[in-house]
């Protein structure tokens, strides 16, 4: 069976060399292939039949240069490409096992947390995406865990996305890694005030909600522990906002993944979820994004 490429994106930028070096590691952790792509933009306007035949890419010269002579290097293969980043990135991840980018490339805005070629990839590619933030992000203290290497995942009970728990496990595994699960459930408390001869509405149990979510959660990772047997699971089920607890877990995490998005039955499109897009903002390590087992074709034009 043909072991399929890991693709890392370059541009040149600061971001995209950080987005290299992970993409090196991931390659030799899984024998493959790492697919060094530059993608050059098109003048705007010029039809693809009439656009020049690429010259010599300096982007990629320079990438050469830095790998020249380091060892442990896995089998590199270098593609130049014209057009626009955000279209030509997601469609190279037909063909790729995992791809790899900055969150942020040489255009944009200074201020921008994540750029669009990074949002389209992330939202558009077929194979699961990686992007890697700048260092220095500061994120709120997270939850107590055992030292050491650590990948946290999120997980919805009401609609697991078994891709995603799949791609966590397999990455904690060759990581030798913690699996750090987070389900986190909504708790707003409301004060009930019935009317006058109306029975007082028997209060929620916080406790007994809390032990539901890790039963149901407990069943839903039985079958990834099975197939990963060495993988340590730490499972935390946190009240509040989904999003804020693994973006404050991606401290010192080496990856943190979620799914592209919940399921909706009548998605006309790939889409990002409010809970992926904030952790690609905020989070301050790696980020995972990975497609579900079945998504919606693109329907634009």
């Amino acid at each position: 069976m043909t072991t399929l490429p890991v693709v890392a994106a370059v541009d040149g930028s600061d971001d995209s060399q950080c987005a290299l070096e992970w993409a090196l590691t991931a390659a030799r952790q899984r024998a493959a292939t790492l697919r060094v792509a530059h993608v050059r933009q098109r003048a705007p306007g010029l039809p693809a039949a009439d656009a020049p035949e690429p010259a010599a890419d300096p982007v990629l010269d320079e990438v050469r240069g830095q790998l020249a002579g380091r060892d442990g290097l896995p089998l590199l293969e270098y593609v130049s490409l014209q057009g626009a980043p955000a279209v030509v990135l997601p469609e190279l991840g037909i063909t790729a096992q995992l791809m790899v980018l900055g969150s942020r490339g040489r255009g944009g805005f200074a201020s921008l947390l994540l750029g669009s070629n990074s949002l389209a990839a992330a939202r558009d590619a077929a194979c699961p995406v990686v992007v890697v933030p700048r260092p220095g992000r500061e994120v709120h203290e997270g939850p107590s865990v055992p030292p050491g290497p650590r990948v946290v995942v999120g997980l919805h009970v009401d609609s697991p996305a078994e891709a995603t728990l799949a791609f966590a496990f397999a990455e904690a595994d060759r990581r030798g890694a913690l699996l750090h699960v987070i389900s986190a459930y909504p708790w707003t408390p409301l004060e009930v005030w019935p009317a006058p001869g109306e029975a007082v509405p028997a209060a929620v149990d916080e406790d007994a909600v809390e032990e539901e979510i890790r039963t149901l959660a407990a069943g839903l990772l039985a079958v990834h522990r099975e197939r990963h047997p060495g993988v340590r699971v730490e499972l935390s089920t946190p009240p509040g906002r989904a999003a804020g607890h693994l973006v404050a877990a991606s401290g010192g995490a080496e990856l943190v993944v979620v799914g592209r998005h919940r399921r909706r039955l009548l998605a006309p499109a790939r889409m990002i979820g409010s809970v992926t897009q904030a952790v690609l903002l905020h989070a301050a390590s790696p980020i995972a994004v990975i497609p579900s087992a079945a998504e919606p074709e693109r329907t634009d034009g």
